[in-house]
């Protein structure tokens, strides 16, 4: 009995370690983000099932205080690290090329969100901004018909995501007799993002649409005009889906917003990195440009909506 005992705690030992050194590591790949904002909650999700299906583990990086040399130092982090794919919310889309080529000289890179045309990523996968901001100058051609003065809130001009959406308002309203009268930065403070809203209605008393190009810039617009009882009186345009922007939808504070699919750039990103690293087709366009659709919420499709973001939500845990 010891004997056949023996004989199979050896046999079973033996096929534990064949089993260990057949095993390969998952991937590790890393995902950098802009900003701190609860956009990005959709694309954990997506990370997520990404992670499930593919085998592979993802670092998701943010940096706090959303600066270009704050991301950079995770990008350069993250390369002596060994990670094996990366995809990055470029913040300084000229001053990002250089430690993006490094990265890209040790591992497959894409951008998402915000693009780095000028790097040598494999491809960028996200909205086309420029095709979202014509979008959003829809919505506030419908909000003013007669026309007038908006002004418009984002964190930063510069990154290419917020230039390119507002290039597309501006496109958009060309001719309707809608007039920009200024463009307010907050540098990814939320403090700011509303004090520029308070700032904004001192300034020009005569406004008549605000309009949030980032996530959070709607709620702070929100939270400033109820607590100067302007609900109704001044429309609202907004870009994604935080939660007080769809509430603000719902009680008609909000007129409507622009919302992306960050559980796409999560998930694609993560899946295009995957097959990259492993030298296998990631079906990428040959133009580098893999574009995720937007969408237009508005009372009318709000419920839906809510219902496929929990959904997504379900999808990610």
């Amino acid at each position: 009995m010891r004997s056949t005992a023996w004989r199979l705690c050896v046999c079973l030992g033996v096929a534990l370690s064949a089993a260990t050194c057949d095993s390969k590591p998952k991937l590790q790949l890393a995902f950098v983000i802009n900003n701190a904002s609860d956009f990005w909650t959709f694309a954990r999700a997506g990370i997520r099932k990404a992670e499930r299906e593919l085998d592979v583990e993802v670092d998701f990086q943010t940096p706090g205080q959303g600066t270009a040399a704050q991301q950079r130092q995770i990008i350069e982090t993250l390369i002596a690290k060994g990670v094996q794919g990366m995809a990055v919310s470029v913040l300084d889309p000229k001053g990002a090329v250089e430690i993006l080529n490094d990265a890209a000289k040790r591992m497959p890179v894409v951008t998402q969100d915000s693009d780095c045309p000028d790097s040598k990523r494999v491809a960028y996968i996200g909205t086309d901004n420029v095709d979202a901001g014509r979008a959003a100058g829809r919505e506030i051609k419908k909000a003013l018909p007669e026309g007038g003065k908006i002004a418009l809130f984002v964190g930063k001009l510069d990154v290419a995501n917020a230039y390119e959406r507002k290039k597309g308002i501006e496109e958009a309203i060309a001719g309707s007799g809608v007039e920009i009268v200024e463009t307010f930065t907050d540098e990814g403070q939320r403090p700011t993002a509303q004090t520029n809203v308070r700032n904004s209605l001192d300034k020009y008393p005569d406004l008549k649409c605000l309009v949030g190009l980032w996530s959070y810039n709607a709620p702070a617009i929100i939270k400033v005009v109820q607590e100067k009882g302007l609900q109704g009186k001044i429309k609202i345009v907004a870009f994604d889906e935080e939660s007080p922007t769809l509430d603000g939808i719902e009680d008609g504070t909000v007129q409507s917003t622009v919302v992306q699919q960050p559980f796409e750039f999560g998930y694609q990103s993560i899946r295009a990195l995957a097959k990259l690293a492993r030298k296998e087709d990631a079906g990428l366009p040959a133009n580098g440009l893999a574009y995720v659709p937007v969408r237009v919420i508005d009372v009318t499709n709000l419920a839906e909506f809510r219902e496929k973001v929990r959904q997504m939500l379900r999808e990610g845990k």
